[in-house]
């Protein structure tokens, strides 16, 4: 059974389709990640999983039951974009009401409180007023409570936001542990590397449509392009690789050299030295998520935007 399934999910506000029939499915034990630029669709679709807002048409389950049924909501943590603690709580104090409201006993929340305050690195400040603190803590304290009920999935909207980068990587450990202990975690955040570093698969939205969805490897697979540079003032050999099927672009002082199926790049390597050149650099070019999603978003038809995994 899938911890998190959409299918055909939409959304309209008034005349603007949020969502676009977006299907997904998230399996326990999964980091899952969820990328899009602003107005993408990415918190409209958390808050539907989540039950804080209808859906248009389609469907979506959480924990096999439908989004938005008050017990299932009871084991999911959620950790909201731009989220806002009253000042007036100290880190204590503020998880032990958040913990109420989730109906843990006070004798557990005696015991997890000091466990998850020090679990996220602000023990230290347990006790001060939450209107000092740091937008780190502040983001470190949004994750305690997320956490703090033992939730079988997490939510997450942007959990290392203002945290230093320390505080980044304990963030990526800790979730790396949740993971281990078969908990499910939904992210969504803005920095690349992290997503590209921690979530076992993607999704990217744009305009409220799912355009690309795999694995990270899948999502970066690179078939075949390679970099290539001769000697200075030798020339390429551009139209002899054509010849051969090759494709052949110039960037700057090096050339790409496209590979497709069934090539290999030592007929390229032949040609070169049978020409009497001297090569000089030669890389098999790989991309980032970065590259993915930044092809993605302008809609262009980059080589990023070739890669593997499903649509």
């Amino acid at each position: 059974m899938s911890v998190i399934e959409t299918r055909e999910l939409s959304k309209n506000y008034g005349g603007q389709q949020a969502l676009k029939g977006v299907s997904v499915t998230v399996e326990k034990g999964q980091i899952y990640g969820l990328l899009g630029q602003n107005g993408a669709g990415k918190t409209t679709l958390i808050k539907i999983l989540l039950g804080i807002v209808r859906k248009t048409g389609g469907n979506a389950t959480l924990l096999g039951e439908p989004a938005g049924i008050p017990d299932v909501r009871r084991r999911v943590g959620y950790l909201p974009e731009d989220h806002q603690f009253p000042g007036y709580h100290t880190g204590y104090s503020m998880l032990d009401f958040s913990a109420t409201m989730y109906g843990v006993s006070r004798d557990d929340r005696r015991r997890l409180i000091p466990e998850s305050l020090e679990m996220v690195g602000i023990a230290p400040a347990a006790h001060k007023k939450i209107k000092g603190y740091s937008k780190g803590m502040k983001q470190r304290l949004g994750v305690a409570q997320a956490l703090m009920h033992a939730p079988d999935v997490i939510f997450l909207d942007e959990p290392t936001d203002g945290v230093d980068p320390v505080g980044r990587r304990e963030i990526r450990e800790l979730m790396a542990r949740l993971k281990a202990k078969g908990h499910t975690i939904f992210l969504n955040s803005h920095l690349l590397s992290e997503i590209e570093m921690i979530c076992d698969r993607v999704a990217i939205l744009r305009k409220g449509e799912l355009v690309r969805e795999g694995t990270v490897a899948e999502l970066t697979e690179q078939k075949g392009l390679f970099e290539l540079g001769l000697a200075a003032g030798q020339k390429f050999p551009q139209e002899q690789l054509r010849g051969l099927g090759y494709t052949v672009i110039p960037s700057g002082d090096l050339w790409h050299v496209t590979i497709k199926d069934g090539q290999t790049i030592d007929p390229v390597v032949q040609l070169i030295a049978n020409s009497g050149l001297s090569l000089r650099h030669l890389l098999e070019k790989k991309v980032s998520l970065e590259d993915v999603f930044m092809a993605v978003a302008a809609d262009a038809p980059k080589i990023a935007a070739r890669q593997g995994g499903k649509k």
